[in-house]
């Protein structure tokens, strides 16, 4: 389990159990980044966009 296992969005929710380290957007995410010295690789959205979540 990642990160977004604590996320409150149902997007983020349905990638909790992806094996990828996910952060969420925030200020957790850059520090990371600047500490172990590598770039952010940011998703939009790959399988479904949140607003077509509740249309579902």
């Amino acid at each position: 389990m990642n990160r977004l296992a604590t996320a409150t969005s149902p997007y983020l929710l349905q990638h909790a159990d992806n094996p990828v380290d996910w952060h969420q957007w925030g200020d957790e995410a850059f520090a990371e980044a600047r500490r172990r010295d590598v770039p952010l690789l940011i998703s939009i959205g790959y399988a479904a966009c949140h607003w077509c979540q509740p249309m579902r």
